[in-house]
């Protein structure tokens, strides 16, 4: 764990799905259809309520995140943000935005403490290491300006995933 500002950033390996947080960010896909990976795990823990608020919103793009109540869940919401799929072009930017937007929800939404996973790096083929990179940068600069935000968590499912993020936050932190 280590202070941003007035905000704790801590990396932990788990599941997202049993976080006692605020939100937890799902990896959503642009049709916010509850499929695989984070979101299906999303989907069956926290009950059909997550689905049917999204297919309310319908579809989002690539970068952009909205929010629904977390359903059964431990979290109170679920934000999702659409990430992007490697390879469809400036996905560096784009997955910095869904960060990004993610971050700007919890705060609208006046949320404490909010928990991403490692966004792009299932199904959408994200390398680890370049996501660790943009989503700890993202998420330091933030930080950074004014945020009601206390804690953000980065729940990484694999011991090899929560140390590539480790790595690469020890890089950002010395620089």
């Amino acid at each position: 764990m280590v202070k941003i500002g007035k905000t704790s950033l801590e990396l932990v390996q788990g599941d997202i799905t049993d976080m006692d947080c605020d939100a937890i960010v799902n990896a959503a896909n642009r049709d916010l259809i509850l499929g695989g990976g984070v979101a299906g795990a999303i989907r069956r823990k926290g009950g059909p309520t997550i689905q049917e608020e999204c297919n309310e919103i319908g579809s989002v793009e690539i970068g952009e995140a909205v929010i629904t109540t977390g359903g059964k869940l431990r979290a109170r919401y679920v934000i999702h943000a659409v990430g992007p799929k490697f390879g469809e072009g400036d996905e560096d930017r784009k997955l910095a935005s869904a960060t990004l937007n993610s971050l700007k929800m919890a705060d609208r939404h006046g949320l404490r403490s909010i928990a991403f996973p490692a966004i792009s790096t299932g199904i959408f083929g994200f390398a680890v290491d370049r996501c660790a990179s943009i989503m700890l940068s993202t998420t330091i600069s933030y930080l950074h300006d004014k945020t009601a935000i206390e804690k953000v968590v980065l729940c990484l499912y694999d011991p090899d995933t929560l140390e590539v993020f480790r790595r690469k936050l020890r890089d950002l932190l010395q620089s």
